[in-house]
């Protein structure tokens, strides 16, 4: 099973490298020079290497969600994640107009932490017992985030800055415009090691502190992580919604929920469907491109929906 994904995932990579509006010429790349050489190296590469590594961290963070809520329909973008790091990115342009992209991602970063600390506390507050409630309270969450973040953009002008973070988009990944997202190895590391931590804080609060977890600690851990992945991810290439809802649950019907071992797995599922949704986006209607937001949506959409008719059954 393992060495049929990697295989896959593999495929998939080339496919990723081999299409696109201009054609490569196989005998420049042998010999390391001509057009096609830069476009491979300035283009396709860093394309892929978003593609991966958003893939994998926005599933991760799904991951450490669901264990942290204890519920399995939650990821970034269905408890407000998505939205607070779009808020977090229009007030860098409303009080910092002149500022890059690290400090961009800082506001970013700042806002969705402290938006996924008020969700959970809101989850806690509430201790609704059905599983779909949650997200919805989530979807209703970022609801007024978002609102909250079209307001502040038609205060100040700031629409048209609004509409790169709506929809994801891997169009405008060349050399040297996405070497942030590197930050999601470390944060993809750290999680695996923290792995069997993770997994206690899905028994919950009072077994995990019979166990000697320092539940607040390591909840306050993972919400950072989540927080440094979803902003990095939405400075570069936008919001992407459903990776980490539909990638997690789809390995946990088969493997079950020890992250030590099911964690690779997802990781590399995670970048396997954002890899079959760029393909998608970049065949529909070629030589145009659909952005990657619209057909994640879309499939991870019918997915979701999938796993709720399922659970309810």
């Amino acid at each position: 099973m393992r060495v049929a994904c990697l295989i896959l995932f593999l495929v998939l990579c080339a496919a990723s490298l081999a299409v696109g509006v201009r054609e490569l010429a196989w005998s420049q790349l042998l010999t390391l020079q001509g057009d096609a050489w830069l476009t491979l190296t300035a283009s396709r590469l860093p394309r892929l290497a978003a593609l991966i590594l958003v893939g994998v961290g926005l599933a991760v963070c799904g991951v450490i969600l669901q264990q942290i809520v204890r519920n399995r329909f939650v990821e970034p973008g269905t408890t407000g994640g998505l939205d607070a790091a779009r808020l977090g990115i229009l007030l860098s342009l409303g009080l910092a107009p002149a500022a890059g992209a690290v400090l961009r991602m800082l506001f970013a970063l700042a806002v969705c932490f402290a938006a996924s600390l008020l969700f959970v506390a809101i989850i806690r507050r509430i201790r609704a017992r059905n599983a779909v409630l949650v997200p919805v309270i989530g979807l209703m969450y970022g609801g007024v985030l978002s609102a909250l973040a079209e307001f502040y953009a038609y205060r100040f002008n700031l629409l048209q800055s609004m509409q790169g973070w709506l929809l994801g988009d891997f169009s405008k990944v060349v050399q040297g415009r996405y070497e942030i997202l590197y930050l999601i190895v470390p944060i993809v590391l750290l999680t695996y090691l923290y792995a069997q931590r993770f997994t206690v804080l899905g028994m919950g609060e009072g077994m995990a502190t019979s166990l000697g977890l320092n539940y607040t600690a390591n909840v306050t851990l993972g919400l950072l992580l989540v927080a440094v992945t979803v902003s990095a991810s939405v400075i570069i290439v936008g919001a992407i919604p459903f990776v980490g809802l539909v990638v997690p649950n789809l390995i946990a019907l088969r493997h079950g929920d020890n992250l030590r071992r099911t964690l690779p797995l997802v990781a590399l599922g995670g970048a396997a469907l954002l890899l079959v949704c760029d393909l998608l986006g970049r065949l529909l209607i070629y030589p145009f491109e659909v952005p990657i937001g619209l057909t994640a949506g879309g499939l991870g959409g019918l997915i979701f929906l999938g796993l709720i008719i399922w659970r309810q059954r």
